[in-house]
């Protein structure tokens, strides 16, 4: 059973994902609409996809070659230790040895994967780690996940993606009418079930109704109809926060995730079977697929290239700015150029990481097929 099928749009989608972040995070206040949100939330729906694909093959190998579940189960941990750990476990020693706040403060939040569970529990941000909360909840997820897929009968799996789906938004509920600080129902790993559970859907329509269901799902029409629901509450959410005064609210709390999941639904169900035309283009053009495969390395980096709150002028990345713009004075407070700067950076960062580091690190993950 071939199990390394390569979707080469996904590369494309991953490009998307880690751009609305960037850009959000770099824009900050000068962006209204949640990018950053659409973002994270595609990464999670990709990740549902993928790894619960990933695990179906594998329990449907172990059942033809009788062979334990559990040789998958450390097989699959392997694998994503040998992708993840490194660069993120360098990265926080570096920031750690150079004292970078909070750090050192929460080194054992980060070595942990935890820092979403301090957040909530602390209800305040991390500074400029505050991106990693995301990769806690993958990993979260990755501690759990596998389990209920590997050692449950497959007559079980629509309900328990399902019933991720509306835990999560009941969860998120509860939360709201609960009164929690609004990071509390964001940062969680439970509250984000419903983008990996709708990614986990694609992987069982994939892998079991690839002619029927899931060819339905990838039409275009499903993809734009989810396209204008979402813009919809965007524009909403906007209206409704501009007229009361509310930047957290039942629209973008409850609503939001689920909404977004669902458009990520559609759109990668498509990037699977293929789009054509610009779509095409701008999922395999080289560019897009070469930022995709690093956009692990651009996620993690890009927080400490620049943070629009906690980048003070003090820092190399700004003093060069600074440098450039006071020789070439066109270039001051220009916009354009400063994203372009920071992109540069990120990367370079992300392209020596991905040759010096993940790229021999993954070559090991070829001794430990499924």
């Amino acid at each position: 059973m071939k199990q390394e099928t390569y979707f080469t749009q996904l590369d494309g989608i991953r490009f998307l994902a880690v751009g609305l972040v960037l850009v959000d995070h770099w824009l900050a206040e000068r962006n209204v609409l949640p990018l950053g949100v659409l973002g994270v939330t595609m990464f999670f729906v990709l990740s549902g996809f993928l790894i619960t694909r990933i695990l179906i093959q594998s329990k449907l190998k172990d059942d033809k070659v009788g062979r334990s579940h559990w040789f998958s189960v450390k097989q699959f941990i392997i694998r994503r230790s040998i992708r993840i750990f490194p660069i993120y476990f360098l990265t926080i020693f570096v920031l750690y040895a150079l004292d970078v706040p909070p750090v050192r403060e929460t080194v054992w939040w980060c070595l942990t994967y935890t820092t979403n569970i301090y957040i909530a529990t602390k209800e305040h941000w991390m500074g400029t780690i505050d991106h990693l909360w995301s990769l806690a909840v993958e990993e979260q997820y990755y501690l759990i996940f596998p389990y209920l897929i590997l050692f449950l009968p497959v007559k079980n799996y629509l309900k328990v993606l399902f019933s991720m789906i509306v835990l999560s938004i009941i969860i998120r509920i509860f939360l709201f009418l609960n009164g929690n600080e609004w990071m509390v129902q964001y940062v969680l790993m439970p509250t984000c079930l419903d983008s990996f559970g709708l990614g986990g859907l694609l992987a069982y329509y994939f892998t079991f109704k690839k002619e029927t269901i899931f060819e339905e799902i990838s039409k275009t029409k499903y993809l734009i109809a989810s396209f204008i629901l979402l813009i919809s509450l965007m524009f909403f959410v906007r209206q409704y926060q501009l007229s009361s005064n509310q930047v957290h609210h039942f629209g973008n709390l409850v609503l939001e995730r689920f909404i977004g999941s669902l458009f990520c639904f559609f759109l990668i169900a498509k990037a699977v079977t293929g789009y054509d035309g610009i779509m095409k283009f701008i999922l395999e053009n080289p560019a897009s697929s070469y930022l995709g495969r690093i956009s692990y390395g651009l996620y993690l980096y890009h927080n400490f290239v620049y943070n629009v709150y906690h980048t003070p002028n003090t820092s190399i990345v700004m003093k060069v700015l600074h440098k450039i713009q006071s020789v070439i004075p066109i270039l001051s407070q220009n916009l354009a150029f400063e994203l372009i700067y920071f992109l540069a950076i990120t990367v370079f960062l992300a392209t020596a990481s991905w040759y010096l580091i993940e790229k021999p690190v993954n070559n090991l993950k070829k001794h430990f097929t499924y």
